[in-house]
């Protein structure tokens, strides 16, 4: 089989790290420098000639920054004669901006996609795409992993018999069924309208929360203001208490003080996607669940040709926790 070669930007090195680990092959290392002119370069320190290359840089803030480094490092490896190039990007921020719903609208989601593709990737691991269509802006394959599974791992170890998942809005209610179906709990769903990137509106709760502990499951948490409004409404429907769960936890601009002292809240979870925050003091309610294992995984299985799909055997609709394997 060809060789793995793992490189990482600056984004998230943590996560690609513990990947290499799980899949028994180092951290290449990367050299990128910033001219006077603020001008990057990235050169890989690593032979790339006929090997399967994988380059793992979650787009996070700063966005654009981390964005140019992942263009930079497919040019380099394609003209270093790899043989294949895969851009693992855990959190693709750009899925956000998937559709003009406004006059002379840029669409970014496409245009990233676009660029990744010039630049030279041949295929593309992220996981739960802010929204399905988003899949279809690639030109090149894309395994499009989901963290259900391993955030209903931590749920199920918990007593639940007064829960229910909850929503935030309809967009996001196909993905909560499923969670719920995973967990045995019935599911409910805000009525959300969006005011402005950090302001939204849940003027309804469609389901049965009176009397129970909510299940929050969004994609992803940026400044929390969608969470606390819902939390609000969950709350004068008689909803006790809640537990919030995202694949994806930026936690930017004033999130984290909105919710770790939010009296509704008991627990915060989200995966290592992004990397996670810096908390003066702590946040002892955060748990951060690693999807390094599944990505590896991923990684070992389109090394080999083997199926991805099959990760999520087992449940229904073929969703839940992975098998390992790895290499032998």
């Amino acid at each position: 089989m060809r060789e793995i070669v793992v490189f990482s930007g600056n984004a998230h090195r943590a996560l690609a790290e513990s990947i290499c680990e799980r899949l028994g092959v180092p951290l290449s290392p990367v050299e990128l420098t910033r001219f006077s002119n603020d001008c990057l370069q990235a050169q890989l320190q690593a032979n790339c000639r006929q090997r399967d290359v994988y380059l793992v840089q979650p787009l996070v803030p700063p966005t654009q920054e981390h964005l140019m480094e992942l263009l930079l490092m497919v040019d380099a490896a394609r003209g270093a004669s790899a043989d294949k190039i895969t851009a693992v990007v855990p959190y693709y921020a750009y899925a956000r901006s998937d559709k003009k719903d406004a006059s002379r609208l840029s669409i970014g989601g496409r245009l990233v996609a676009d660029l990744l593709a010039t630049a030279g990737v041949d295929r593309v691991i992220t996981m739960t795409l802010h929204a399905p269509q988003v899949h279809g802006f690639f030109s090149m394959p894309v395994d499009h992993l989901t963290a259900l599974g391993v955030l209903a791992d931590h749920y199920l170890g918990q007593d639940l018999g007064d829960a229910v998942v909850v929503s935030p809005d309809f967009g996001n209610a196909k993905t909560a069924t499923q969670f719920a179906r995973l967990l045995g709990l019935p599911v409910a769903a805000g009525s959300k309208k969006r005011l402005a990137d950090d302001r939204v509106v849940i003027d309804a709760i469609v389901g049965d929360v009176h009397g129970r502990r909510a299940i929050v499951l969004d994609d992803e948490i940026a400044t929390g203001g969608s969470i606390v409004e819902l939390l609000d409404r969950l709350r004068d429907q008689g909803c006790t208490e809640a537990s919030v769960a995202c694949t994806h936890g930026l936690f930017v601009g004033a999130a984290v003080e909105r919710l770790k002292d939010h009296p509704m809240i008991t627990e915060v979870v989200t995966t290592d996607t992004v990397p996670p925050p810096v908390v003066p003091g702590g946040w002892p309610q955060l748990s951060v669940l690693s999807v390094a294992g599944l990505l590896a995984e991923a990684v070992a299985r389109i090394h080999a040709g083997e199926s991805v799909s099959s990760l999520f055997d087992g449940v229904d609709p073929a969703l839940g926790p992975p098998q390992p394997r790895l290499f032998d």
